[in-house]
């Protein structure tokens, strides 16, 4: 009974592939070799030279293929780990759940894998809920292949004769603009739900849609996203925020349904006062960093994606009579706090997240000593940038805001004048807003030459 249902499993896993992969030649697949990794293209070079198979795989040939250009470039091989290590200078075997190799070239590494087989039901690899918690079984090219998520994910782009391995049809999907899942969507589902949330991000980036029998589990299974790992939930979610597209995946999860399970706190977030624009002001803002290769700070997006939650309840604590700055670490701990139910947010991330915040309530400080302080603090120029946010959002002044920028952006000389200037500037602000005209007091009179007090009192 039980070989017939692996066989199964596996004959439908295989459905896409029953007529053999398509091998696409540089006119049919339009990737430019100049844009490839030359580390990659290395490591198969040196894989080929030794006997294995050896391909540029999944996430780069998609992106390649659209004209993206990759963050990262994957190797998949017929290699297994421990042939793969002694072929390359600098080498190391990682991971539990699958072993792979990190070939290291400088600040480049390529993530060497080898191809790996479907797990099969019943194998006791996966929780209740069908999750796969080991996945470590050597296969053949075409079971790789199976086993990927979503057809455009299953190519494979040889350097060295420049074709592009087609198993399940991606190419194709890819030209599309679909989003397919291989083999049945709840299943594959239940073997990892992140799945769900890389149909999203995948939709939104290649401004793709989601085939109807893939997208049609995903609301009914989105709970399941609770038995992921709060750390490989947090890893995906930033993928979301900087794949170039961030506001439209936050939507797209919500239409979905995955945000509940994911972000609980977005809801709220997009029904609190100007809260959807502060956000969809932040990640544009992402994007544009994204699509010119700029660095993106996890602790800037996440601030900002939390922050108009921060701010409503220190307005309220500041309205009930709190101390502005106290009650801002009340709200910011009790924000942080939520969303940690959720996710595992980095501590280096959170203490990151905590500092921008703290420091909006200490920009309207014209005190030289406390401006000095602000500036010696590593994520002030952050903060900054926070504040000009905020201004663009009309929360706070903007003329201050572009002070501060002047500021951080002045030279070592030039800073002491500026703070100089700006507090003389504030106190005549103060002083002409605030005073009065005085009453002159009338000057004591002297006693006469005749009289003498005692106490007071004349004698």
């Amino acid at each position: 009974m039980l070989p017939n249902t692996i066989k199964k499993f596996v004959t439908r896993l295989f459905a896409g592939a029953r007529g053999g992969p398509e091998r696409l030649s540089v006119e049919k697949h339009g990737i430019d070799r100049r844009k490839v990794s030359r580390h990659a293209i290395k490591v198969c070079e040196v894989l080929h030279q030794h006997g294995y198979e050896a391909y540029v795989v999944g996430g780069a040939v998609r992106d390649l293929i659209v004209g993206i250009q990759p963050k990262d470039f994957d190797v998949a091989t017929n290699a297994t780990p421990e042939q793969i290590k002694p072929l390359f200078r600098r080498a190391r075997i990682i991971g539990r759940r699958f072993r792979l190799v990190h070939v290291v070239f400088g600040p480049e590494i390529i993530e060497t894998s080898t191809f790996r087989a479907p797990s099969a039901p019943g194998n006791g690899h996966t929780d209740e809920h069908g999750r796969i918690l080991r996945d470590n079984e050597y296969g053949t090219h075409e079971e790789d292949a199976a086993r990927r998520d979503f057809t455009l994910n299953a190519l494979y782009y040889d350097p060295i004769t420049e074709e592009v391995i087609d198993f399940h049809r991606g190419v194709a999907d890819l030209q599309n603009r679909v989003v397919r899942m291989i083999g049945d969507p709840e299943q594959r589902y239940r073997e990892d739900p992140v799945r769900m949330l890389r149909a999203v991000r995948f939709a939104s980036k290649l401004s793709a849609t989601i085939e109807p029998a893939t997208l049609a589990p995903i609301r009914r299974l989105a709970p399941l996203i609770d038995h992921v790992p709060a750390s490989r939930l947090f890893d995906e979610t930033l993928k979301l925020l900087t794949c170039g597209h961030a506001m439209d995946c936050l939507r797209k999860l919500r239409e979905v349904g995955l945000h509940q399970d994911l972000l609980p706190l977005l809801d709220v977030v997009f029904n609190v006062p100007e809260g959807e624009q502060f956000v969809d002001l932040a990640l544009a803002r992402t994007d544009i960093r994204v699509h010119t290769g700029k660095p993106v700070s996890p602790s800037f997006l996440f601030a900002a994606l939390l922050w108009k939650l921060v701010y409503q309840r220190w307005q309220a604590l500041v309205a009930a009579g709190g101390h502005p700055t106290q009650t801002l670490l009340e709200a910011a701990d009790s924000v942080l706090d939520e969303q940690a139910r959720k996710m595992a947010i980095q501590r280096r991330f959170i203490a990151d997240i905590r500092e921008i915040w703290f420091m909006q309530a200490r920009f309207e400080r014209v005190n030289a000593r406390a401006i000095w302080r602000m500036m010696d603090q590593p994520r002030f120029r952050a903060a900054v940038d926070f504040l000009q946010l905020r201004a663009e959002a009309r929360e706070v002044d903007s003329v201050m805001a572009q002070w501060w920028m002047d500021l951080a952006n002045a030279g070592p000389d030039d800073r002491g004048p500026m703070i100089e200037a700006y507090q003389a500037t504030q106190r005549g602000q103060k002083a002409g807003a605030g005073t009065r005209k005085r009453r002159r007091r009338r000057p004591r009179r002297k006693p006469d030459a005749g009289h003498s007090t005692v106490n007071g009192a004349p004698t």
